[in-house]
């Protein structure tokens, strides 16, 4: 009997093993059942039909670890003690167990994805019985208590288009391992009942909508693969992308300090051709594309307005220019944004009158000066002179 309870453990932790893989994670609060069961009994080495034959009823409490492998608490009251006959109470005896279940028709035949119509569920474990009024010899004081041990079979009939309900036939034989005159542990028909039950079950609902455990989503091998293969692409691009932007950075740094040697060169006169109106010398000078105002150019910008404020009669006519470089549609947009922008920065932040100002947008050039990257720039002309 040892090795057939380390057999079913074996069993049973294989078997949890293998449907783990088959189903989705559950809560501890899923998974749970409760249930009634009546039945009969009669001792195993005494049977007579309808002579020695007691009813007993129940109550069960269980879950299921997995489609597989699960536990139940047990309670079961005899209400008969036949062919003894020993108690006049209607409780005659009390067995309270622990037993471990392994629903075989999962085991070996795979879940599923819900239970069968009809499954076979082994459960085996020990418990506890008690005997009430029994009127033993003074001697015998190991006879109203005992050590027990059951092994049964249900045939489960599973209800409903949810399977949420469950009605079993229960065959069962329960030993009393230690109600014997030397008080040894052992497994004697002399010693046992043999039963039949009818039970029913009720599961109740479980997180992922169902009273069951449910298939996980598997993903195969090909599936698989092909994610990895697209996980790898991302990353070579992705990888691609910081090789552009890390170059971009450089070339950003390269032009900036350009601008900035450019910007902090005192000596390095810029030679303005004359036009028709008075030229003023500062310029505003701008990046290559761009009609945004570098901060560092505000300086000429502020001394054309301290100009306009120390000359009340000027008025000033600002040219915005562009490098040969590009489409001539663009370069036309670049001249006259880079002409407003400046006129908007004298008329926002040096309070000059706009009636004092106009812009004008003169396309790209390459003669204003010798370096091509100094005809990005806005020029300021005096019309009042």
């Amino acid at each position: 009997m040892k090795k057939l309870f380390l057999m079913l453990a074996v069993a049973a932790f294989s078997a949890q093993n293998m449907s783990a893989q088959t189903v989705e994670e559950s809560k501890t609060t899923d998974n749970w059942y409760i249930g009634i069961n009546a039945g009969v009994n009669a001792p195993a080495n005494r049977y007579k039909v309808l002579k020695n034959i007691n009813p007993e009823v129940g109550l069960r409490f269980g879950r299921y670890f997995t489609p597989v492998v699960g536990f139940a608490v047990e309670g079961q009251a005899r209400l008969g003690d036949k062919p003894g006959e020993y108690s006049k109470n209607f409780v005659k005896s009390t067995n309270i167990s622990l037993l471990g279940t392994v629903n075989l028709s999962n085991w070996f035949g795979g879940y599923p994805g819900q239970p069968r119509n009809f499954e076979v569920v082994a459960l085996a474990g020990m418990g506890w019985e008690h005997l009430f009024g029994a009127k033993f010899s003074p001697n015998a004081s190991n006879e109203k208590n005992a050590l027990t041990s059951k092994l049964g079979v249900d045939f489960a009939f599973n209800l409903g288009q949810k399977k949420a309900w469950q009605l079993y036939i229960e065959p069962n034989i329960v030993w009393a391992l230690n109600r014997n005159d030397n008080n040894r542990v052992r497994y004697c028909l002399t010693d046992a009942v043999i039963g039949a039950l009818v039970g029913v079950n009720y599961k109740f609902g479980n997180s992922n909508g169902t009273h069951n455990f449910k298939i996980a989503e598997l993903r195969d091998q090909a599936e698989i693969d092909g994610l990895n293969a697209k996980i790898n692409e991302l990353r070579a691009n992705l990888n691609d992308k910081d090789a552009m932007l890390a170059a971009k950075d450089a070339q950003i740094r390269d032009l900036q300090a350009a601008l900035d040697a450019c910007n902090n060169r005192p000596c390095d006169p810029v030679y303005v051709k004359p036009a028709t109106a008075t030229n003023l010398q500062p310029t505003v000078l701008f990046r290559k594309g761009k009609t945004v105002i570098d901060p560092a150019q505000y300086a000429p910008i502020e001394l054309i307005a301290s100009y306009m404020k120390n000359h009340p009669e000027a008025k000033i006519e600002i040219k915005g220019y562009a490098s040969p470089e590009g489409p001539l549609e663009l370069n036309n947009k670049l001249s006259e944004g880079r002409a407003n922008a400046v006129m908007n920065a004298l008329i926002k932040k040096y309070k000059i009158s706009a009636d004092r100002l106009s812009a004008q947008g003169c396309g790209p050039t390459d003669e204003l000066f010798e370096e091509l990257e100094f005809n990005r720039v806005a020029t300021f002309n005096d019309k009042a002179k």
